[in-house]
């Protein structure tokens, strides 16, 4: 398993001789932050996912801000994050959206925003405001909850599938 990782991950050299990242070199280049093992994966992938809902570009600065904190394998956190991409963020927040509905007992279901009206544009931005301020409160719930089940579930699935392939790769050299 770390094999095939290895392969995808930046290494630790990259980092190094990187010129942008030469004032954070002390923090990056932290052994635990490239060391791949059962541990370090499963944290990675938690914090990957867990930062991936982040809305807007800042997924992966989080995701290396979690990685520095709690020492896990940074390029894995990094790259986890990209589960979130312009194919799967909409179904996401819908889920999400969702889970916050159900988390604050909003029974109103969905409401439409307002359809857009060039004529009277600053009606359309008070009502278009009004609505986004309705839909934040079910939704920043249900961003949160949805990252820390995806997290929570993240860490225990890679635990066990490294767990998996180590029994695996055991009984294979048993068996020779």
């Amino acid at each position: 398993m770390r094999k095939h990782l290895k392969k995808y991950l930046p290494n630790h050299e990259a980092v190094h001789d990187n010129r942008w990242l030469r004032p954070f070199r002390n923090s990056l280049l932290h052994p635990r932050l490239w060391h791949l093992n059962r541990h370090s994966a499963a944290g990675a992938v938690a914090a990957g996912l867990f930062c991936g809902l982040i809305p807007g570009p800042l997924q992966m600065l989080g995701a290396a801000v979690c990685a520095l904190v709690f020492r896990v394998n940074l390029p894995l956190a990094l790259l986890v994050t990209l589960y979130t991409n312009p194919f799967t963020i909409v179904p996401l927040y819908v889920l999400a959206y969702q889970i916050g509905r159900l988390a604050t007992g909003d029974s109103n279901g969905f409401v439409e925003p307002p359809a857009f009206d060039m004529t009277r544009f600053v009606a359309w931005t008070e009502a278009m405001q009004h609505w986004m301020l309705g839909v934040g409160k079910p939704l920043g719930i249900g961003l949160v909850l949805l990252a820390i089940t995806l997290a929570v579930a993240g860490y225990f699935l890679t635990k066990a599938a490294w767990r998996f392939y180590l029994i695996r790769a055991w009984r294979q050299r048993t068996r020779r």
